[in-house]
């Protein structure tokens, strides 16, 4: 760059209609939103980014947009910002030339990026740090073909990363990226299983926390962005064409795509953290300060971002028109309440949550919230509006305090897998509004949940201070690995629990490697072990509880009435589904047996006249053999046990009315005609 200053960039009369890089004829023009900053310069590199060549001031303003027409920009051409303005840290101020900057509307970056301590410092250089944007021609953005996104059947909440880097059928150089997801091996995995959505784990490129930098790990979720526009290069080399690719593929296999967004916070972190884009750009515009003048973190992240402002909410919504361009049929919103947070607390018509509601692309969408964050107020479950469903972490605390032993866990069981009506109930929300899952990626896999009694920590560098204490976890006698008779017991438990969540009401989620039997060692807070320790390994994959996770997927499918119809007590002139709560003799649940007792059975009625189906369902904690006595069926049929998780391998088999359950096992009895 010459001696001399940056070169003035002329302004058109009026400011472009989008931000970032627009290419037009003989060059490109550059619009950046900051409300302090005194001036905005474009930094242009050579091919390879290892040189600045040109350095231009934007010269136009229109409110807070500076803007200005950069002569000979090509696409391909590598560039970024550098702010200018006030030191005033305690106002959010953080104007530091010194920075190169990361363009928040950039749609494409050439590398990932990586902590130096130097972007903390205050007048330390970055240029050679930041990853350059990339200028890339406007896509055409027209409406896509989708009518809307069909109802989730069966969600499988996936790293990319981990579920393919140890994937042989993938070629090698396709590994840890969404093109290995692309390939026909993965499709054909995903459809032998029976899942009709993947809930991706976050793919805009991110930044490592500088604690994981500084103790030699990475960050392995991508719970860190700092660019909303950019695919992380890590998982998409070839940009934004490769999550269209794997959106078509898996659209024309029958599976839809959820993307996890995180718009609670970025990774540049609290006031000691990196400055990388929005924090350069107008700290005090981008994030939420508290009285004094300190950082929010309601996410535990070290900021928060000021969804109720304007320029936030419309950089959010750029970026999920972005995804739902490119084919994304859904997005899982990270501690969601932080969306809805504002100078009166939580409100699920706040800005952003609203602009959602109402955006014609964006509202037919599947929106899933993960209804919490650690701000005043912050658990907000059921408190979301239609069309949103919510992450229920009471269903997975309830099912696990049951299957543990605890007492008093019967009636909460109950209520969560009938569907969690007292939680979704009030607002008029169906069962199908509540996520049920047992298990997600933050916390325990589902063989770690009955294999461990305490959380193993350590390898995270935090001295075991990290991940939740309480998991409502059990060892089946033995921690950790163990004996051959130890872990059938872990079996028949992991195969019991996977029934409870394929045949509750409510949406199903699991997460990749449980149907795989895939352990952490008892880390129940894996995000910075971007290694064998989340990488599922495919050549050890337990195929067997694979196949019986399938086999529940193809037997929910049958029963699609029981998803979502309104239950009640059965009787004269009920609809919906019919439902009875019995006690093992056959005969109604009395207050008294609600307070104690290893076992429930749940005859349920759905339909009406000859279209009527009648199910029954016996969940049995115990540890011996369960004798039960079956209501009569009606004329002209029998009862048949349609699945016993004690005998996966078994098919459908007549029942007596006098049966018998397992020790720890979930059975479902149908209705069939006589033949």
């Amino acid at each position: 760059m010459s001696a001399r200053g940056p070169q003035i960039a002329q302004a058109p009369s009026r400011a472009p209609a989008q931000l970032g890089a627009s290419l037009c004829e003989g060059g490109a023009q550059f619009a950046v939103l900051s409300h302090h900053a005194r001036a905005v310069d474009v930094c242009l590199f050579e091919p390879g980014g290892a040189r600045e060549i040109a350095r231009w001031r934007l010269s136009g303003r229109e409110g807070d947009v500076r803007f200005g027409f950069v002569p000979g920009v090509r696409a391909g051409q590598l560039y970024g910002l550098r702010a200018h303005g006030e030191w005033a840290p305690a106002q959010g101020l953080r104007f530091d030339p010194a920075k190169l900057l990361v363009d928040p509307y950039a749609t494409r970056l050439d590398r990932p990026f990586v902590f130096d301590e130097a972007m903390t410092r205050q007048g330390a250089e970055t240029g050679a740090l930041t990853p350059r944007c990339v200028v890339e021609a406007r896509e055409d953005a027209r409406e896509l073909s989708l009518a809307g996104a069909r109802a989730p059947a069966f969600v499988y909440e996936m790293n990319v990363r981990a579920w393919t880097m140890l994937d042989e059928a993938a070629p090698q150089e396709l590994r840890g990226t969404l093109a290995a997801l692309a390939q026909p091996s993965s499709i054909a995995r995903l459809q032998r299983l029976g899942v009709s959505h993947v809930e991706l784990m976050p793919l805009h490129a991110w930044i490592d926390e500088p604690h994981l930098a500084r103790l030699g790990l990475r960050n392995a979720w991508g719970y860190n962005p700092v660019s909303f526009l950019a695919l992380d290069p890590r998982l998409a080399p070839g940009g934004w064409a490769d999550l269209r690719a794997v959106c078509a593929r898996l659209r024309e296999a029958g599976v839809g795509v959820i993307v996890d967004v995180v718009f609670n916070h970025t990774g540049e972190g609290d006031a000691l953290g990196p400055t990388l884009s929005l924090r350069g750009l107008d700290e005090a515009l981008y994030y939420r300060r508290l009285h004094d003048g300190a950082l929010a973190n309601e996410a535990g992240c070290g900021n928060t971002l000021a969804c109720a402002r304007a320029p936030v909410v419309r950089l959010a919504m750029d970026a999920l028109r972005k995804l739902a361009h490119a084919g994304v049929e859904g997005f899982r919103f990270d501690l969601a309440t932080t969306l809805g947070r504002g100078p009166e607390g939580f409100s699920p018509e706040a800005p952003l949550l609203a602009a959602i509601a109402q955006d014609p692309l964006l509202r037919e969408r599947l929106l899933i919230a993960e209804p919490w964050d650690i701000g005043p107020g912050g658990y907000r479950l059921g408190a979301f509006s239609a069309p949103f469903l919510e992450w229920n972490d009471r269903y997975r605390d309830d099912v696990r305090r049951f299957w543990r032993g605890d007492g008093g866990a019967l009636g909460p069981f109950a209520t969560r897998i009938a569907g969690s009506q007292d939680v979704f109930g009030p607002r008029h929300r169906p069962p199908s509004a509540s996520v049920d899952f047992i298990c997600a990626h933050d916390g325990f896999t589902l063989r770690d949940l009955v294999s461990h009694a305490a959380k193993r920590n350590l390898a995270n560098g935090e001295e075991d201070r990290d991940g939740a204490d309480e998991n409502f976890s059990w060892n089946c006698g033995l921690d950790g690995p163990a004996d051959a008779q130890t872990e059938a017991l872990r079996g028949r438990d992991i195969r019991a629990l996977l029934a409870t969540l394929f045949l509750s009401r409510g949406t199903p989620m699991l997460t990749a490697g449980d149907e795989c039997g895939r352990t952490q060692g008892g880390n129940n807070n894996a995000y910075c072990q971007d290694n064998e320790t989340t990488w599922l390994d495919w050549a050890r994959a337990d195929m067997e509880l694979f196949d019986y996770v399938a086999r529940l997927a193809r037997l929910r499918a049958r029963f699609p009435h029981w998803r979502d119809a309104h239950l009640e007590a059965d009787g004269p002139g009920a609809q919906g589904v019919r439902a009875r709560w019995l006690r093992a003799d056959g005969a109604d649940m009395s207050a008294q047996d609600w307070g104690e007792g290893d076992r429930l059975v749940l005859l349920c009625a759905c339909g009406a006249g000859i279209e009527e189906e009648r199910i029954l369902l016996v969940f049995h904690r115990g540890h011996g053999p369960l004798a039960f006595q079956a209501p009569p069926p009606r004329p002209g049929f029998r009862w048949v046990v349609a699945f016993d998780s004690a005998n996966p391998r078994q098919g459908e088999a007549p029942a007596p009315f006098a049966g018998m359950a397992g020790p720890r096992s979930v059975l479902l009895i149908v209705e069939r005609p006589l033949a």
